[in-house]
């Protein structure tokens, strides 16, 4: 790893990151026909399984300087206990987000449950991932960690202790139980939240190390690509891959920035994971497949690999989990 870069540090970041695709964006005829097709939902008769879907909120799990526990919000959102630090990830607790429709399953923490929030860590600048009205629910001297070219954006909205970090870069917190080290890492995806900065910021996941050596990847928003064997090289001994397996209907367009779930279970291969954490379903219905899917399909791909079954932590949202102890 890199040696840590100083929290708060003034950047100067390039005009944009277009560069940094591993695919292209969709052009005019991908817009078109996905617009003929109108296949960007599910068909009515499955929105029936909106109903089944998991959800279980309970007591965030007890935490000291030692844990690292998981609690899942939803979608891309987690609550992470890890050396006596609270941290989140992408928190969307809106109830609807711009261009989608509400969710489907109720915020799985409340937000008065909290405890103190020590750090936010945001994987991309989608609103799905960052949710202004969320953030301004913080108080602003929270440390926000950011993609390169994202700090002007969450100083002009008074936050005061920001740091964005290019791929490969990380920063250690002050923590409890000792330094928390917190990494960005590449992710197969792009950037846009107005019509006019495509790539002008950068996208990743993150990868937070507690002070034992315990190890959780988060990787926000991916397709599949070389990226996770280069990220599982460089950061040996991961315990949790927390990996999408939603929003991949159609493939044709979707394939290059959303994991499916059997992606999903070989990402977490090639990363050398102890765990999978599924996530990125279940939440806001952001593509055609139906609700329940990416949960049948990711047990079913986790099964064909031979791998202990309790080594796929298939949370229901507001689910927790506390990770065993080195």
């Amino acid at each position: 790893m890199s040696e840590p870069r100083p929290l708060g540090e003034p950047r100067s970041w390039p005009r944009d990151f277009t560069d940094r695709l591993t695919a292209p964006l969709p052009g005019v005829r991908a817009l078109a026909r996905i617009a003929r097709e109108g296949k960007l939902r599910p068909v009515p008769e499955a929105l029936r399984q909106i109903a089944e879907l998991p959800f279980a909120p309970g007591s965030l799990p007890t935490a000291g300087p030692t844990t690292v526990a998981l609690t899942w919000a939803g979608h891309a959102s987690w609550v992470i206990r890890i050396g006596g630090l609270t941290v989140l990830t992408d928190p969307v607790w809106s109830r609807k987000i711009l261009g989608t429709p509400a969710r489907v399953t109720p915020v799985g923490v409340r937000w008065e449950d909290l405890p103190r929030v020590d750090a936010v860590v945001i994987s991309h600048n989608h609103y799905d991932h960052l949710d202004a009205p969320t953030l301004k629910r913080l108080p602003r001297e929270t440390t926000l960690l950011l993609p390169a070219g994202m700090a002007p954006w969450a100083r002009r909205r008074g936050f005061t202790q920001v740091t964005d970090l290019d791929w490969w870069e990380g920063v250690e917190l002050p923590a409890p139980g000792g330094a928390v080290r917190v990494d960005f890492v590449p992710a197969h995806h792009w950037s846009k939240r107005t019509l006019t900065d495509t790539c002008r910021s950068l996208w990743g996941g993150w990868v937070l190390t507690a002070p034992d050596g315990r190890r959780i990847h988060f990787a926000g928003d991916t397709g599949y690509g070389h990226w996770f064997e280069e990220i599982g090289r460089r950061y040996r001994g991961i315990d949790l891959a927390l990996l999408p397996i939603g929003a991949y209907d159609p493939r044709w367009m979707l394939r290059p920035v959303h994991t499916d779930p059997e992606e999903a279970v070989r990402a977490c291969q090639d990363l050398g994971a102890r765990s999978l954490v599924p996530m990125h379903w279940s939440t806001f219905l952001l593509s055609a497949e139906p609700p329940l899917e990416p949960l049948h399909r990711v047990r079913a791909a986790w099964a064909a690999t031979g791998r202990a079954r309790e080594d796929l932590w298939d949370l229901p949202v507001g689910g927790s989990r506390v990770l065993a102890e080195v």
